[in-house]
């Protein structure tokens, strides 16, 4: 058994088939084949299951995959670890934020590598809906702080940082704010509803709690979509660290709309695979790594 053979059967599980497998690795479909099939002439057992169009996992494949996944997942972080021990210092590290998070937690970690490491420049830029993930993507951010819609979770790693919720507020002079009950959305589409416009593009768009029909502001982020709507101007879902004094003294009210119920998003460091990190990167990551642990 050795490494190229556990690789290549990781590879034929996340793409479905030898040929998607070989594509992947770069290499022939029957020196995948030849790989499989030896290590299962090793083990005494079939991995896959070839009866059907796509190959599927045997009963002992399962469970000799969950420990392969262990092994791959160890020597990844070994490669990072013994990339990060021959680097230096790198002179930018360029980090991607979700406008929806508070800042707060993730400055002090960057505040305490960023003493650390006073050479390497650290740029944090917050971006909205799908701009963290296009960002990483196009090459443009070494890690982001996100959601995980959209990722592709075969081709990065993460770590949990913590959770969102955002809730739809009105000014409590709304209209409807001083309501009981559910409020429809035929109700809802004749008052203004403000969104957030994405910086993803339409390749990461995550658009979502939009009323479909209604009357609509736009803006460009969520310090303007909070202003509009402590003006009075409209209605929408604002993350909940933003809001929690003007909801306790009353100037805003939670609203309760159909189909707009609160929204609970975990959020994750996201970094890709296929990039090596830096030594700094790296610290930041741990740093990350280790809150979550605590938490």
């Amino acid at each position: 058994m050795n490494l190229e053979q556990l690789i290549a059967v990781d590879a034929v599980v996340s793409t479905g088939t030898f040929r998607g497998a070989a594509d992947r690795l770069n290499k022939a479909q029957s020196a995948i084949s030849h790989q499989v099939r030896k290590l299962e002439d090793e083990l005494g057992f079939a991995i896959f299951s070839r009866e059907d169009y796509r190959p599927r996992l045997s009963s002992e494949g399962e469970v000799f995959l969950r420990e392969a996944t262990r092994v791959l997942d160890q020597f990844h972080q070994l490669q990072a670890t013994t990339q990060e021990l021959r680097s230096t210092q790198e002179p930018l590290v360029r980090i991607a934020l979700t406008a929806t998070m508070s800042l707060e937690p993730i400055l002090i970690i960057l505040g305490q590598i960023g003493d650390k490491f006073p050479n390497t420049h650290i740029a944090v830029a917050t971006e909205m809906m799908g701009g963290p993930l296009a960002r990483l993507m196009k090459g443009d951010a070494d890690l982001i702080i996100a959601g995980l819609e959209g990722v592709d979770i075969d081709h990065v790693e993460t770590t949990p940082v913590g959770a969102v919720v955002i809730r739809p507020v009105a000014h409590r002079s709304f209209p409807v704010a001083g309501r009981s009950g559910m409020r429809s959305r035929m109700e809802m589409q004749s008052y203004v509803q403000v969104i957030v416009s994405g910086t993803g593009g339409p390749d990461y768009d995550q658009s979502r709690d939009v009323l479909a029909g209604g009357r609509r502001w736009t803006v460009s982020d969520f310090a303007t979509k909070k202003s509009v709507i402590m003006n009075g101007h409209g209605w929408g879902g604002l993350p909940e660290h933003m809001i929690t004094e003007e909801l306790k003294s009353g100037e805003l009210v939670a609203l309760n709309v159909e189909d707009f119920r609160p929204r609970h998003t975990e959020v994750f460091a996201i970094r890709r695979r296929d990039q090596a990190m830096g030594r700094v990167q790296g610290e930041i990551w741990r740093a990350l790594q280790e809150k979550a642990g605590a938490n």
